[in-house]
């Protein structure tokens, strides 16, 4: 089970690669966006680890992830902060006010939130957005968090060949072919940073359970 400290580690560790990435995100912007998605979820990110650290601590997961999307819509420009925003308060709200939930209740409620963006943008599988991370990745979370990362990963690298047909780069029609779309690669980046933590969280736990086996 996942408590309101896993998630708030999930948004600290979210918050670290994008600022580790954030110029990255910003070069694969500039070709096909505005060339401001990296400094965007820098911005809003940063907001988030602060918020998290001067608001009460929430004592559940739901309401750790509804600050950190309302945070984002608060902080960040562009369509990145609404969408990043919608998922995390749409996953936030289906997970509810249960102090703890399992893995499996995570995985509905992400796929819940991830079509709440798919409603807000508009979007679908194929039209080189972020959906072509997300949808992968939260359909391999039954297999395992890594799995999840790695299939957001390789949904994000499958966008180059891909035609624009929703958001900025749309407008450029075929000479968006051949760039990575910059926000399915942050949102690799977020599912990534879901399972580092999830795998620390094992092997903390795994390395207690072997100190408790040898006293």
């Amino acid at each position: 089970m996942r408590d309101a400290e896993f998630f708030r580690s999930w948004m600290t560790a979210a918050a670290a690669v994008v600022e580790r990435e954030a110029d990255r995100l910003t070069e694969l912007d500039s070709p096909i966006g505005d060339a401001d998605h990296g400094s965007n979820l820098l911005r809003g990110f940063t907001a988030v680890r602060t918020a998290l650290k001067v608001e009460p601590p929430a004592a559940a997961p739901g309401a750790v992830l509804q600050l950190a999307g309302r945070t984002l819509i608060s902080t960040v420009g562009g369509a990145s902060g609404p969408l990043y925003g919608m998922l995390l308060r749409r996953t936030g709200k289906e997970l509810g006010e249960a102090p703890e939930v399992s893995d499996a209740e995570l995985a509905a409620a992400l796929d819940k939130g991830v079509g709440a963006v798919a409603q807000l943008g508009g979007a679908a599988a194929g039209d080189k957005t972020m959906l072509d991370a997300l949808l992968p990745g939260v359909a391999a979370l039954g297999t395992s968090y890594r799995a999840a990362a790695d299939a957001a990963e390789n949904g994000a690298l499958a966008t180059v060949p891909m035609q624009a047909r929703k958001g900025r780069a749309s407008y450029l029609g075929e000479r968006s072919i051949g760039h990575q779309d910059p926000g399915a690669t942050s949102s690799a980046l977020l599912l990534g940073a879901l399972a580092d933590v999830a795998e620390r969280e094992t092997a903390e736990r795994e390395a207690a359970e072997r100190a408790g086996d040898g006293r």
